[in-house]
């Protein structure tokens, strides 16, 4: 039966996307559709090509053949800043910040990009408040406001995140990719960051792609699970039927692997 989710045009695609390194294929073939208010997890092992698939998507590597389309335009010819600025953001495994610059300025910049504000020195004055009010809403949705006049690099890993994420909803995108949001945080620091995301979520107006090994994480979050393994897409679905299909349970769910997958 077909839902009302299934029934939306998808916000995101690719259709037969591959790219090849020299002789190895780091991903083969995979067509997917990914539609408006869902969240979808992107799981495999190491190497599975979960990373190069999320590069291929948001434009830090060229494809060898297939395309990217979003809201069925072609997008496969752009770059990764335009496509940014067509409603695609990416948060990496790594933070990417600007370290020496306050937190509140790290939000500002990019609400700043976002109003694409030239150099009018007149105009920048009379939108400086409005920008700063408007990067203090977003630091409020990660519960970041208290520390706004602190450097970025005073901040703990798991604050790091959430700035990036304030920097990435700042942008205002309409498509949201998290690569191994939860990577090398405290288990403290790691609900802190869930709950973000699932309020995100809840919003019900982002696409969320999300690429992470924890099958913790992936189960609380998933709408849906898709399974890469040696580039090629092998299982989509529903996150209850994904895990309990006999070829995840065989690669990646067995023994050592289960929480890794």
């Amino acid at each position: 039966m077909t839902t009302e989710i299934d029934s939306e045009p998808p916000v995101l695609s690719t259709h037969g996307l591959s790219i090849h390194f020299g002789g190895h294929v780091a991903v083969n073939n995979v067509s997917c559709e990914f539609r408006p208010g869902t969240l979808t997890a992107i799981v495999g092992p190491n190497g599975a090509g979960k990373t190069t698939y999320f590069n291929l998507i948001s434009g830090q590597l060229p494809a060898t053949s297939g395309s990217v389309r979003l809201y069925g335009e072609d997008i496969t010819a752009l770059g990764a800043a335009q496509r940014t600025e067509r409603g695609i953001g990416r948060a990496f495994q790594l933070t990417n910040l600007f370290p020496n610059l306050t937190v509140l300025e790290n939000v500002r910049l990019a609400v700043q990009s976002k109003a694409r504000l030239g150099v009018n020195l007149t105009s920048m004055w009379t939108s400086h408040i409005e920008l700063i009010d408007k990067a203090e809403h977003f630091l409020h949705r990660v519960s970041l406001a208290e520390r706004r006049g602190e450097l970025a690099a005073a901040l703990s890993h798991g604050d790091k995140r959430k700035l990036e994420v304030a920097i990435l909803l700042a942008l205002e995108p309409d498509i949201l990719m998290f690569d191994e949001p939860t990577a090398g945080m405290s288990v403290d620091e790691v609900p802190v960051v869930l709950e973000l995301i699932r309020h995100i979520q809840a919003q019900g107006d982002k696409t969320i792609l999300l690429v992470e090994h924890k099958m913790d994480v992936v189960r609380s979050l998933a709408d849906r699970i898709i399974v890469l393994h040696n580039g090629y897409l092998v299982a989509d679905g529903d996150p209850v039927e994904v895990m309990g299909s006999p070829i995840v349970q065989e690669a990646y769910l067995g023994t050592g692997v289960a929480e890794r997958v």
